[in-house]
């Protein structure tokens, strides 16, 4: 499984663009073959800035996604809205990552 975690900041005055789309969109992502779970939050203390979440089946579903035409659409309405970069990361689970079990407290 793989988790995507996407931080936008759209500012106060382009969040409800951004709300608006993301509202319009987020069934149609939900429903993309491969996506699992889709959820979108808001910072505390940081108006403007979102985080959205989304665990996918495997890479080659999150790729097939990034490929999209609905992926391209969405990015191409919501990137011009921006007030700096989006960050983003793409997790897996270590079962997935690793072939035997491994204590990520302990340093070499």
């Amino acid at each position: 499984m793989i988790t995507r975690i996407v931080r936008l900041d759209f500012g106060l005055e382009n969040s409800p663009v951004f709300l608006d789309h993301f509202a319009r969109v987020s069934d149609d992502i939900r429903n993309f073959p491969g996506c699992m779970e889709l959820e979108m939050l808001a910072d505390l203390n940081q108006t403007g800035v979102y985080f959205t979440i989304s665990r996918w089946r495997d890479l080659e579903s999150f790729e097939s996604y990034k490929q999209s035409i609905l992926f391209k659409s969405t990015w191409a309405t919501v990137k011009p809205l921006f007030v700096a970069k989006a960050q983003a990361w793409s997790l897996g689970d270590f079962k997935d990552i690793y072939s035997k079990p491994i204590n990520p407290l302990v340093v070499s």
